[in-house]
């Protein structure tokens, strides 16, 4: 009698059975995959698998949240440094596992806090960082080499993380050993966002700069985070924010790949930031049908050989857009379920929004609370326990096909357009976005899309409030002596640092600059002599001009 071949199920549970952490009580036990009684088909092999294998339809590790929950980064920023600090240190007590930065406007589109650009929004939307000692402040006490940081930074991006490489090498950590993401994705402002600084070509050229230099000096950072959110969030469906973040992609990696980069070395950096919405199943559908898309298009159009590279990583965070003002309480029931809809699509990690965050920038008790949500979903919910719990659900699996036949089609006209830079110079994320937008604020006054607490149930008197006081209170507060101090701050950071030194500092990385070598170098350089963030900015925009918003679709 010959031996009895095991079946694929059997050699995925002899696979990942050591990996397992223990179940609730305390045993090993079996594996739960979820897997309907006849796995041997062919169409679910294919098209579905097994956990940590191709098609990477069901997540990117064989025990996913058995062996690891996701990390919880809260995205945090505020006022000054030092405050934003000390929100740091009060989420990591928290039990927060990784920090998330947000930087204000005038920092994410390169002015100084004492230029007149930036008057009236220091602080604001988030931290202000326009120099060496700001980044100091930022990370006060902060193990560079033991806590990742995710960093919102787009235009500005190799400024910052040439801040973070200064201030960490300075404390003793070098480059190579520092952990995170920084979102560097450029194109997705030209569509939805609207952060950009220079021309798409000279954007492109920075983004790839930092992509490089990082890839071959910072093997354990992100050099990019390719971002479906905020296109999500100005409109877009599941399947257009899947289709537009690919081909972006797509396009990013084909761009490095032109430098001689070897894409199975850069491609396991690159991460993805998507959106979570209320659907609960359809978002399910489209993280698993994101990853199966994009491991097919790493081999086919990338020629990617390794299974790192082909892997999707993602960041999700809750839907901005779905917070109401009306309400505000009923927003920790939104976000709890759009968080729980990242989680069974197998997440790498996920930001939780604040109930308040449709009234102000989030209090210390309404941020605890968010990250409450996501440590009840980890350690109370049971989700983590399987793989890809909801796999061989006929909902789930059909809702997967259609948004990856959905992205497709939109994938197939970007690549008649030249790819993603040339849809984006055309307007066309930015058309079919803006059409989204519109049918969906009509399908609200019509009734057809309903929302508890707007257009239906509204509140007809004051009801239930989880904080007392009026409402027109809540919200996290900057005051406007905060401006004058930034602007002071900067002001004596550049009198008292060696002038001749950063001018030719300066200097330098402009000729660099013109003869088109890789600018982070110089931008390391001339922040080690103290030149700020505005500086490095205003000589680029000398350099390349500014880009003028485009009103053509």
């Amino acid at each position: 009698m010959g031996r009895q071949v095991a079946s694929p199920r059997d050699r995925w549970k002899e696979k990942v059975r050591a990996e397992l952490s223990p179940d609730p009580l305390g045993q090993r036990g079996e594996p739960r995959l979820g897997l309907p009684g006849d796995e041997g088909t062919g169409r679910y092999v294919e098209r579905i698998g097994f956990p940590g294998a191709l098609p990477l339809t069901r997540g990117i590790q064989p025990t996913m949240y058995r062996g690891r929950l996701w990390t919880m980064r809260q995205y945090s920023g505020f006022g000054t440094a030092a405050e934003t600090n000390r929100r740091f240190h009060q989420l990591l007590r928290q039990g927060q596992t990784g920090l998330s930065v947000a930087f204000d406007l005038p920092t994410q589109i390169g002015y100084d806090p004492d230029h007149p650009r930036s008057r009236g929004e220091v602080g604001r939307c988030g931290v202000s960082v326009a120099t060496r000692k700001d980044m100091e402040d930022l990370f006060s006490g902060i193990p560079w080499d033991q806590v990742t940081v995710s960093m919102t930074i787009n235009a500005t991006a190799p400024i910052l993380l040439g801040l973070a490489v200064v201030v960490a090498e300075s404390q003793g950590v070098p480059r190579a050993r520092l952990g995170g993401t920084v979102q560097n994705d450029i194109l997705k402002e030209y569509a939805s966002r609207g952060t950009y600084i220079f021309p798409p070509q000279a954007s492109m050229r920075l983004t790839v700069d930092l992509i490089e230099f990082a890839t071959r000096e910072m093997p354990q950072f992100n050099t990019i985070s390719v971002s479906g959110y905020h296109m999500r969030e100005a409109g877009a469906t599941a399947a257009q924010e899947v289709a537009f973040t690919l081909a972006d992609g797509l396009a990013y990696a084909k761009a490095v790949a032109s430098r001689g980069l070897n894409v199975d070395e850069f491609l396991p950096r690159m991460s993805f930031f998507f959106s979570s919405d209320r659907n609960l199943l359809e978002e399910v559908a489209k993280f698993r049908a994101a990853r199966r898309l994009w491991a097919d298009l790493t081999a086919t159009v990338l020629n990617a050989k390794s299974l790192r590279a082909r892997q999707l990583r993602f960041h999700t965070q809750t839907a901005g857009s779905s917070l109401t003002a009306q309400q505000p309480e009923l927003n920790v029931v939104r976000t709890t379920l759009e968080g729980l809809a990242a989680v069974l699509g197998g997440t790498q990690s996920l930001h939780t929004n604040s109930l308040d965050e449709a009234l102000g920038l989030p209090t210390e008790d309404s941020a605890r609370l968010a990250l409450r949500t996501q440590q009840i979903l980890g350690e109370e919910s049971g989700v983590a326990l399987t793989v890809d719990p909801l796999a061989g659900a006929w909902a789930v699996e059909d809702l997967t096909d259609q948004v990856e036949e959905q992205a497709r089609k939109y994938l197939e006209e970007i690549d008649r357009m030249g790819g993603a830079e040339g849809a984006v110079a055309r307007g066309y994320y930015q058309g079919e976005i803006a059409r989204e937008a519109y049918r969906r604020a009509r399908a609200l006054e019509r009734g057809e899309e309903r929302i508890v607490g707007v257009n239906v149930h509204p509140e007809t008197e004051e009801g239930f409030s989880l904080f007392p006081g009026p409402r027109a209170n809540r919200g996290q507060r900057i005051p406007a002596s905060l401006e004058a101090r930034a602007v002071s701050r900067v002001r004596t950071f550049r009198k008292e640092r060696d002038a001749e030194a950063c001018r030719k500092a300066l200097e330098a990385l402009g000729d660099a600059t013109d003869r088109g070598e890789n600018v982070l170098p110089g931008v390391i350089a001339a922040l080690r002599e103290n030149a700020t963030l505005g500086e490095i900015a205003g000589l680029w925009r000398g350099r390349f001009g500014e880009q003028a918003p485009s009103r053509e679709y």
